[in-house]
């Protein structure tokens, strides 16, 4: 689009935008007001009062022409200079006009001297309050000083330096009003961000009614997301308990069982089972864990090392970035990171674990050198119950297709997700669990 460049160079944030807004009216209308009405009113004022001016001056030179020679013109000057309270003397003129460039209303003094009286040679203002003209007689030039206050007006930025210190002053008191109604939204946005990320801070309606009535409805949905999770907590209790306790019968009437008999119904029940507990596990979630300030790296370094006194071939990999405590759920991404490396050696006969550790998030990368998943069926590996057996093996496990869907479901607790891709190193598949920070 015409103006995506100018999107690169706006603040992101709600009050970032609010100050732009305040601000870019308030500048402007300063500059407008002091570019057509300041400098062109100060301009009519200087203009007004060297007409006074020129006035005295063009007397001035008439005097001095009428006396009869160089002496005589000399006493005119002065005692006429006295009477106009104007410094007079012969003295040759400089070369050009000197304005300072930053004299506003300088440029406008020189052109009405040299508009309003043929005999002015050369206007001098860069002595501090004392304007400087030469004027041409018949006797010779004539230097001519007077205060600087008799043909501008005074204090010519005063109006500026008021307008812009009320802009500020005033600028200064909306921000403040802004920052008191934009803090309830900002509060809001940070209690629904952490509520994302599976923790619950204490939060409190307020501020403009839109703004109450859409955080009242946050701590309404919230509350009723938790009521839901507690009931999924007592249901998986009692349904854990329920399922096992015939399981467990079975078991007891299989062993009494002659073994040739009882061999392939004993496999069924553990087959059961197995379907049973990665089933609880996958609905449990994190629900039964609460969130703790956990050190990744030493988290995922013990999980590796516990593979590595099993047996199992995992390495783990030098990690980027500054680890420090943050709020996790360790016993669910444990679990996580265990599913990960498990899913791994299935299909693979090596694991590397990485951890990688930005400003605003943490990456967890499990590389193996398996056969991988084709691209067109990552998304539907991460589905419950989904195996993929032309992709993944399935002769080396016993899975039931929950691996990567609990996986991706503690990411999600964890405000992060899980992106599934080629290893460039092993050639295997690589899963990489996001987490934000």
């Amino acid at each position: 689009m015409a103006f995506d460049w100018l999107k690169r160079w706006l603040p992101r944030g709600l009050q970032g935008r609010a100050t732009l807004i305040l601000l870019l009216p308030v500048v402007t209308l300063q500059l407008v007001i002091s570019i057509s009405f300041v400098q062109r009113h100060y301009e009519g004022v200087t203009r007004q009062m060297a007409i006074s001016v020129l006035l005295e001056l063009n007397h001035l030179v008439e005097s001095v022409d009428a006396a009869p020679g160089p002496g005589a013109a000399r006493d005119v000057a002065a005692r006429l200079g006295r009477a106009l309270e104007l410094e007079t003397r012969f003295a040759p003129p400089p070369e050009e006009d000197r304005v300072d460039r930053w004299d506003l209303s300088g440029r406008q003094v020189v052109a009405a001297l040299n508009a309003g009286l043929d005999e002015v040679l050369v206007v001098d203002l860069g002595a501090k309050r004392r304007v400087g003209v030469w004027l041409g007689t018949d006797h010779g030039a004539l230097e001519v000083n007077f205060d600087r206050r008799r043909i501008s007006a005074r204090n010519p930025h005063q109006l500026l330096v008021m307008i812009v210190v009320l802009g500020a002053l005033f600028t200064l008191i909306a921000y403040l009003f802004l920052r008191n109604q934009l803090r309830p939204i900002t509060r809001l946005a940070a209690a629904a961000s952490a509520y994302g990320k599976g923790r619950i801070v204490p939060y409190r309606a307020g501020g403009a009614w839109e703004v109450r009535a859409a955080g009242n409805a946050f701590l309404d949905m919230r509350n009723r997301i938790e009521r839901q999770v507690q009931a999924r907590r007592l249901m998986l209790s009692g349904l854990s308990h329920d399922l096992r306790t015939p399981l467990t019968r079975l078991r007891l009437g299989l062993s009494m069982l002659p073994e040739e008999e009882a061999a392939p119904l004993a496999g069924d029940v553990d087959e059961m089972r197995r379907l049973i507990d990665a089933f609880l596990e996958f609905a449990r979630g994190d629900a039964s864990e609460k969130v703790e300030q956990t050190d990744p790296e030493t988290l995922v370094a013990r999980v590796v090392e516990d593979a590595q006194r099993a047996g199992q071939a995992v390495a783990l990999r030098p990690g980027q970035g500054r680890s420090e405590p943050m709020p996790l759920r360790p016993l669910a991404l444990r679990r996580a990171l265990e599913n990960l490396i498990n899913n791994a050696l299935r299909y693979g006969a090596r694991c590397e674990v990485s951890l990688i550790i930005g400003p605003r998030s943490l990456r967890i990368l499990v590389e193996d050198d398996g056969p991988g998943i084709p691209a067109d069926q990552r998304e539907e590996a991460m589905r419950p119950f989904t195996r993929l057996d032309p992709a993944r093996n399935q002769d080396r496990g016993s899975g039931v297709g929950l691996g990567l869907a609990i996986v991706a479901d503690i990411a999600h607790a964890h405000g992060g997700t899980l992106h599934l891709g080629d290893s460039p190193r092993l050639g295997g598949l690589r899963a990489e669990l996001v987490l934000v920070r």
